[in-house]
């Protein structure tokens, strides 16, 4: 197996890690490199492994834990993509509420898989709804402080951060989060880009590019606070199918869903991390998504499809009970497909807490 380039790219729910990976991917498929890709999540059925799969893109998933936690599946789900398709640049994305990720998995890659993997410098998009309140030390800021700890620990470890959403803030606003950020990271090079429309993408790809002293910045971790962090989220991934006798808007049934949970949420006064909804028809799919409480639900993909039948995959990362939150996402898919005129089957739910990371490896010494 010849050295493969190894790029992760991290940051918090909603921060915009998945639009982020894909534009890269293309970018580096434009330049004719083959490109692979892992996801992770807590669970099965994650939203971003359908969304980049239905983009064309070779994917792998690591499901049931963290990329930490489960450091061998990270290993053997690259092999796999490298099997497939021998890819030139494989594109990782972490779960969102992870941290620690340099001494679990970044040095780990470098120090026992150095023949196999030529790793990039690890980049941190930062999440502005969030990053703004929780930088301020704002006591509405929607987490505890215990998760908010997580937050920062993400900033800390990066070896450059991405102020992600510059084309939808002012200049400002992009001034106020550069600042904030130099007193939280001093040492740490900050890049605005937009995984939208791929503002400051040159940049970024020269960052990536970069060969040296990287992947060196081991966090001084408290992982009772971090596990009390992740633990405060609510955690449901839901996949189903909705049919219908006369054909429905699926870009109009994605938002209505996600719309509907923010609202009832709203009424928990409940802080969401991440929302998202796919829906699934024929080769088709439209993604709407939910990045904190106080910004508004977007069809991020839409499909222009009408359709009798669909399947749907509902992802929800809120500071929320999880069986709670289970009732929200049950009502809110119910009424948004029965306004659509369509009945639904539910295949699965997962609904729980994050459990306590428990690293495969953690390396605190440089090889």
């Amino acid at each position: 197996m010849s050295s493969i380039r190894f790029i992760m790219i991290g940051g918090f729910l909603g921060a915009g890690k998945t639009t982020t990976i894909a534009r890269l991917a293309r970018t580096y498929q434009d330049q004719g490199l083959k490109v692979g890709i892992v996801t992770n999540d807590q669970a099965t059925d994650l939203v971003d492994t359908h969304t980049l799969r239905n983009q064309g893109f070779n994917v792998g998933e690591v499901a049931g834990a963290c990329f930490c936690c489960n450091f061998n599946e990270l290993t053997n789900t690259a092999d796999q993509l490298h099997l497939d398709n021998k890819p030139d640049v494989i594109l990782a994305e972490p779960v969102g509420s992870c941290t620690d990720l340099v001494a679990t998995v970044v040095q780990p890659l470098m120090q026992l898989f150095g023949d196999r993997f030529d790793v990039a410098p690890y980049g941190v998009i930062l999440k502005p709804s969030h990053g703004r309140r929780i930088l301020k030390g704002d006591p509405k800021a929607g987490f505890s402080p215990k998760a908010a700890y997580i937050f920062k620990k993400q900033l800390e470890e990066a070896d450059f951060v991405l102020i992600n959403r510059a084309d939808e803030l002012t200049e400002a606003e992009l001034d106020e989060l550069t600042q904030l950020l130099a007193n939280e990271a001093p040492d740490t090079p900050l890049l605005r880009i937009s995984a939208k429309t791929g503002e400051g993408f040159d940049a970024f790809l020269e960052q990536l590019e970069q060969r040296g002293e990287f992947g060196r910045r081991i966090l001084d971790m408290d992982y009772d606070v971090y596990a009390e962090g992740e633990a405060e989220l609510g955690w449901l991934n839901m996949s189903l199918t909705a049919t219908a006798d006369t054909e429905f808007d699926l870009d109009a049934l994605v938002l209505d869903i996600v719309d509907r949970l923010q609202n009832s949420l709203a009424t928990a006064t409940a802080e969401t991390a991440h929302l998202k909804t796919i829906g699934l028809s024929d080769g088709a799919h439209a993604v709407a998504n939910l990045v904190s409480s106080d910004t508004r639900a977007e069809l991020s993909l839409p499909s222009q499809c009408k359709t009798t039948s669909a399947d749907l995959v509902v992802n929800a990362r809120v500071a929320i009970d999880p069986a709670q939150l289970q009732t929200f996402v049950e009502s809110a898919v119910d009424q948004a497909c029965q306004s659509h005129g369509a009945k639904t089957e539910v295949r699965q739910t997962q609904a729980f807490r994050p459990g306590r990371p428990v690293p495969t490896h953690r390396i605190t010494e440089f090889g």
